[in-house]
């Protein structure tokens, strides 16, 4: 191991770090980050990085951003937190108008929660009160597609596919029905993304045709599946998939956890199928990569299945302690804001056509290159056959002392950076990569 700072030191004394394995710290330390400023993060040292993951996901608008700064100073000195049951506040009132109004058709209510697995936990909950309170109490199934991820609270888990989460955990799980879904990459039926008819649709249709009786809910990452890879489909898939769910009664939940707030060029990802969920999980760019809040939109229908006297018992009991926290509410409201006065879907949209041009030139011609796909500002590619153990990894650790951020998924090396990303940016990104990648496979040679 390197010699550590003393920060570095106190860091491995005490910390447990996410999705780690600790021993890998001992080649490559923690990075302690002191400050950040738009794409950059700088560490103890001086050294800066691009951070081209958006410090996973949540990144919108680039560090310290002046305008989200400004607003939360003065919330805090206005009012700081409030128990959110029988009471309430501006910045959550103002922050249920403008995000209903940018949602789609039919989401008219919020409830808070703290971040993308609790959203999931609450969708399911929600689904099955729902239907065990309007006569379909049969309705206790969940249903997701191969790679799914949703959360890694045990609930989640349940409706997710991604084994390296749930294996160890499978005694606690209560297991949701897994379907063969959408592989682009790997087509089936020898189509596209871009020009086929979701021929795949037809494993989901026969299961819940078969099956719709038993089943509550559908989730799904809508257009995007990030964690199995940034697998990008069809929204044909999506348009199918809401008609059979309306004609079964069965809740089309979609998780926007990752997806949306234009990610993929439009606000939610859902808006490229033109159709609306029952149920839809939003949170990591709500606020901008500032707090974490997570807010799960629902119909009128399925509120008003909970709208009764308390004697009934049919309240929907979820809470925590900071549900609807006015410093996160105040902060997802200026990034709403953010969105309509800067013109920032406009913004995706010309920064990802620049992304995919400079990719297609700088990424021709390079061995192992099995796919690079691309939609709004995210961009994936997949090294298939690249020899050595964790590739994406070991690039990873290449990129960093070149200065970028390029966390792997596996073997697929991924790019989702601030939108406030300039095109020469763009363009050193990918060169860091081709670098890395290059450097990394001189090693088997």
């Amino acid at each position: 191991m390197e010699i550590l700072s003393n920060l570095q030191k106190k860091d491995l004394k005490h910390i447990f770090h996410p999705c780690s394995q600790m021993k890998d710290y001992e080649q490559l330390p923690p990075i302690v980050i002191t400050k950040g400023d738009g794409l950059y993060v700088e560490d103890e040292f001086g050294n800066k990085y691009m951070d081209c993951v958006s410090s996973w996901w949540v990144n919108l608008f680039g560090h310290c951003n002046p305008r989200i700064n400004k607003v939360i100073k003065e919330q805090v000195d206005k009012l700081e937190h409030i128990i959110f049951a029988n009471f309430s506040h501006e910045a959550a009132i103002e922050l249920g108008e403008r995000l209903t109004k940018v949602a789609p058709k039919g989401l008219n209510k919020l409830i808070f929660t703290d971040n993308g697995s609790s959203s999931t936990e609450v969708s399911i909950k929600l689904s099955f009160q729902y239907h065990a309170q309007t006569g379909n109490p049969q309705k206790k199934k969940f249903v997701s597609i191969d790679g799914a991820y949703h959360g890694e609270t045990i609930g989640a888990l349940g409706v997710g596919n991604m084994d390296r989460f749930t294996d160890v955990y499978k005694p606690l799980i209560r297991e949701g029905v897994k379907v063969k879904g959408p592989n682009c990459f790997e087509c089936e039926y020898g189509k596209t993304r871009d020009c086929c008819e979701a021929e795949c649709f037809e494993h989901m249709e026969k299961h819940l045709n078969e099956n719709g009786n038993e089943i509550a809910g559908v989730i799904i990452e809508s257009m995007v599946q990030g964690v199995a890879g940034m697998r990008i489909y069809s929204p044909i898939y999506l348009k199918k998939l809401r008609e059979l769910t309306l004609k079964l009664n069965i809740h089309l939940i979609a998780d926007e956890i990752a997806m949306g707030f234009g990610r993929t060029g439009k606000m939610f990802a859902i808006e490229h199928a033109g159709v609306s969920p029952d149920i839809m999980c939003v949170g990591k760019g709500l606020t901008a990569g500032y707090f974490p809040m997570s807010i799960v939109l629902i119909t009128d229908k399925l509120y008003e299945a909970f709208y009764a006297d308390y004697s009934e018992g049919k309240s929907f009991l979820h809470s925590h302690s900071y549900s609807g926290n006015p410093i996160g509410c105040r902060i997802a409201v200026e990034t709403l804001k953010i969105f309509e006065e800067e013109n920032i879907l406009e913004v995706v949209k010309l920064k990802g056509d620049y992304l995919r041009k400079s990719s297609a030139n700088k990424l021709k011609d390079i061995p192992y290159i099995g796919e690079y796909r691309q939609i709004g500002l995210i961009g994936a590619i997949e090294l298939t056959g690249v020899p050595g153990e964790r590739a994406g990894y070991e690039i990873y650790k290449i990129a960093l002392k070149k200065g970028a951020i390029l966390r792997p998924l596996g073997n697929i090396v991924y790019f989702m950076p601030p939108y406030i990303i300039k095109e020469e940016e763009i363009d050193k990104m990918l060169d860091i990569f081709k670098e890395s990648l290059e450097e990394y496979l001189s090693r088997f040679k």
